[in-house]
């Protein structure tokens, strides 16, 4: 590694397929039914994930990622994963609580401070990408200025009702600068990277 070319820091980046009206589930999700009534609507674009196109590309970025950091109680809807999200990555478990005999399976840990979630995430991924999943560790993260990017993946459809992505944020603004614009069928992915954030660097 030459020390006289500047390195990279791998971005905290959220994907998240998300209703045009900010539901990213619908209602009364929960083990059974783990993306809510009619929530399931927000992933039909994933039939398109193995495509030379954009939902295809943008599939291929995730799952090219090297870690993963998620909220609790989407690591537990998930089922844990049995583990492995994919290729055996890191997975960081962000919650509140650690019990003694409570030991995730494969690559998952628990972690219950944010700021060294992602310090071990990084530390981890290989100097690749951090995939953040659910709205419990985005909002977390954003809260704490730890998320450096967003890939939203915008569906043309209102839900009416469920989980949003974006509350309990607090009254504090948060901007934001559109970097990509992938149009697919069914979905637009659009790419954000957030301003002001204390931890993101060029990526």
């Amino acid at each position: 590694m030459n020390p006289d070319i500047p390195q990279r820091t791998p971005p905290i980046r959220l994907y998240m397929s998300m209703s045009l009206d900010g539901f990213i589930a619908g209602p009364d999700d929960r083990a059974g039914q783990e993306l809510g009534r009619d929530g399931g609507r927000l992933f039909n674009w994933l039939d398109d994930r193995m495509s030379d196109g954009p939902s295809g590309q943008v599939f291929g970025e995730a799952m090219a990622t090297g870690a993963v950091i998620s909220g609790r109680r989407t690591f537990e809807l998930a089922g844990r994963w049995q583990g492995d999200h994919h290729d055996g990555v890191p997975i960081f478990v962000l919650t509140h609580r650690i019990d003694d005999d409570d030991v995730p399976p494969g690559s998952a840990q628990f972690v219950t401070d944010v700021e060294d979630c992602v310090t071990r995430a990084r530390a981890a991924s290989g100097g690749r990408p951090v995939l953040v999943h659910g709205a419990g560790a985005a909002q977390a993260l954003l809260r704490a200025g730890l998320l450096d990017e967003m890939e939203i993946h915008l569906v043309q459809v209102l839900l009416g009702g469920g989980r949003r992505l974006f509350d309990g944020l607090g009254p504090d603004r948060i901007e934001l600068d559109l970097i990509r614009r992938l149009t697919a069928r069914d979905v637009t992915h659009l790419r954000y990277r957030v301003l002001g954030n204390r931890s993101a660097e060029l990526s």
